[in-house]
């Protein structure tokens, strides 16, 4: 059972397979060149988040938008800040840019430190939701932060459709780019595609940055028809966050310390520090969770929301292992 990936327990929208069904007949889509800046994409993702689609960037996973950005705007020797712990990827990709990585401590309640201890970085990341935590960044942090940084200030939206709050709002000022995944809330990691939301001056020059064809022409299919159907996503999203909860509460009883979550997955801890005998014993029983390990945080597991049925064979397992 694979509760480590953060992956949606629920099939797809059944608007996209019907739409890859089509796109699929005759093989004359597949036949040509994707659209390269995605377009059909754009205009309904401008039309589902209130914004000019000329302020959308597709790109091949979040992953491959957060690269299109440091790229554009971290030179050689530049810097990169995020506060720790959080996703590891932002690290990387400095170290490609052959760039310098700062980290900023979260505080212990999971806030943002004000005064910003460096406001002259390249690039300045910030999850919100975040991982291993699954806390936000309010967005009124967010725009004080902004306002104090020199540079642009990234805020990955990975995970957000479980969220309660989104900066989508702040990404038409200028200096704030909101990065979003269909992996998790859409059920479509498999397809790998994301975006960005930003100023459409902003995102007509990191166009130019990009791969010409970053999104093959199925998965530009799939994420519009994933995106127009948001009656589904409300359902699913609906499940999910109930059985978050149960997972939150049936975690607590056993002993365990969560931390309250705004994503598709809790972050856990356990007094006496046994996480990794936990990690180990849930593996043997097949069953995979995400073991992490954080300079001055500890370490914890990292835990899917999965279906119900998952949940129920989790905490029957972990009832017999704690």
């Amino acid at each position: 059972m694979k509760l480590n990936t953060n992956e949606n327990p629920y099939s797809p929208s059944p608007r996209v397979l019907t739409a890859l069904r089509e796109a699929l007949a005759g093989g004359d889509r597949l036949r040509k060149y994707p659209d390269p800046v995605g377009t059909a994409f754009r205009q309904t993702a401008g039309r589902v988040l209130g914004v000019d689609p000329e302020s959308i960037l597709i790109g091949n996973g979040s992953d491959d938008i957060l690269t299109i950005i440091t790229r554009a705007f971290v030179p050689e020797k530049g810097l990169v800040v995020s506060p720790t712990p959080s996703y590891l990827l932002y690290q990387t990709l400095a170290e490609l840019q052959g760039a310098r990585f700062q980290t900023i401590s979260y505080s212990s309640d999971w806030k943002i430190p004000f005064p910003w201890p460096n406001r002259d970085a390249n690039l300045t990341f910030i999850a919100s939701p975040n991982s291993p935590s699954g806390t936000t960044t309010s967005v009124q942090d967010l725009e004080r932060l902004a306002e104090e940084l020199s540079g642009p200030l990234v805020v990955d939206e990975a995970y957000v459709d479980f969220a309660e709050q989104h900066a989508v709002s702040l990404a038409m000022r200028g200096k704030v780019i909101v990065t979003r995944s269909l992996s998790k809330s859409y059920s479509l990691a498999g397809i790998r595609f994301g975006y960005a939301v930003a100023d459409p001056a902003l995102v007509k020059e990191l166009v130019k940055v990009k791969d010409s064809y970053n999104c093959d022409a199925l998965s530009l299919v799939a994420a519009t028809a994933a995106l127009e159907d948001q009656e589904y996503l409300r359902e699913t999203r609906s499940r999910i966050l109930a059985t978050r909860a149960r997972l939150f509460e049936e975690l607590v009883k056993l002993g365990f310390e969560v931390c309250p979550s705004q994503a598709n997955f809790v972050w856990t801890r356990r007094r006496g520090g046994d996480a990794r005998r936990i990690f180990e014993e849930l593996k043997n029983r097949k069953i995979l969770v995400r073991y992490m390990v954080y300079e001055g945080y500890g370490d914890g597991l990292r835990i899917s929301i999965g279906s119900d049925a998952d949940v129920d064979r989790l905490m029957a397992e972990l009832k017999t292992i704690v």
